[in-house]
């Protein structure tokens, strides 16, 4: 069986830390796993036979990863077959086959998220892991075309997509009550798109909109270069009327049940490399209000969605105005998007190549 060195070490860090956590029991299905990182981030998946743990607190993207990283751990992944990372950050000193993965590359797409030497130090992370790994795991089309544009990648580059969180799929012991909100779910960088939304919202609530609008995150820690979502949000949250909400920091479970009671979801992004809320949310019967932007279409085309135009705040107000909140079902819908499908997707392509 093969035997594969596991980075845990971004588990708990957003989108990226799901991916793995989400990836890694399907993963054990087929392959001894050796569990890099903290005891906490791993506690969950140690208690399989083919499971191993090597404590490691080495951060992601340190001085430590690139020149002084842990001579014991290395002696641990080089006596793998391989060694799998879900991002683009690889240790020193690796001697095993290198398979790592690139999301996306929206910081040379959207090149004011960052500095110009933040793009620069970025693209030399993003190139060592091409150089380093055999084969370069991506999310969507979209994304394989953007790093093939951007990076001019000569490794072969594999789509393992995103999936529906194994939490969500579980019943609930009582559904939640549908409220009349509108849902949120992302950061407030610039692509996500959450200006286009405040300002519809804002639109639509001057013809009779009644719906409040939840954003999941913390209020305080919301920090935008964007100006207009700054003073959007500002004034949304000095009107004093409870008509937008922070959820702070919340489960899994609390999303779970925000997904199931909001009225709909509305993903406004203007650039995603996958874009999982929207799936998430149908997953509980939630409708969504999504962007017509590229990777969306490629991704939902089949699903029940309602489009509007990217970044058109009138667009999406009609759209707000217009929607009624009736459930969808989306148990007919192809199953392409799954972790399971995924992991077997890494598994076999990591087999070949070795």
């Amino acid at each position: 069986m093969l035997k594969l060195a596991v980075d845990c070490r971004m588990i708990g860090s957003g989108g990226i830390g799901s991916y793995i956590s989400e990836i890694i029991p399907h993963l054990l299905h087929d392959a001894t796993c050796m569990l890099i990182g903290t005891h906490e981030q791993c506690m969950d998946f140690v208690r399989m036979d083919n499971e191993e743990f090597c404590f490691c607190d080495i951060k992601p993207f340190s001085a430590k990863e690139l020149f002084s990283f842990p001579r014991d751990v290395l002696e641990k992944i080089n006596a793998c077959d391989a060694y799998y990372t879900p991002y683009c950050n690889i240790p020193a000193g690796i001697t095993v086959p290198v398979f790592s993965t690139i999301h996306d590359v929206v910081f040379f797409d959207v090149p004011d998220l960052t500095s110009a030497a933040g793009r620069f130090v970025r693209r030399q992370f993003y190139k060592r892991a091409i150089n380093a790994s055999k084969v370069i795991f991506t999310v969507s089309n979209f994304s394989k075309e953007r790093i093939l544009h951007h990076l001019h990648c000569k490794k072969p580059l594999v789509i393992t997509y995103n999936g529906v969180p194994k939490y969500l799929t579980t019943p609930f012991d009582v559904r939640p009550q549908k409220a009349d909100e509108i849902l949120f779910v992302g950061n407030i960088k610039k692509h996500k798109g959450l200006s286009t939304l405040l300002d519809a919202w804002k639109k639509a609530r001057s013809q009779g909109l009644t719906s409040r609008l939840v954003i999941v995150g913390n209020a305080d820690n919301f920090r935008t270069k964007d100006q207009k979502t700054a003073a959007l949000l500002d004034e949304a949250k000095n009107a004093g009327d409870g008509s937008l909400v922070f959820t702070g920091r919340i489960s899994n479970e609390e999303l779970k049940a925000l997904y199931a009671r909001a009225k709909l979801l509305v993903q406004p992004s203007l650039y995603e490399g996958f874009g999982i809320p929207p799936l998430e949310a149908m997953t509980v019967g939630t409708p969504v209000i999504i962007s017509d932007i590229p990777v969306f279409k490629e991704i939902y085309q089949a699903y029940p969605v309602t489009w509007f135009e990217a970044g058109n705040a009138e667009s999406l107000a009609e759209k707000l105005l217009k929607a009624d909140g009736k459930s969808v079902d989306i148990t007919t819908v192809s199953t392409a998007f799954s972790y399971k499908k995924s992991a077997a997707i890494i598994l076999k392509t990591i087999e070949e190549a070795l």
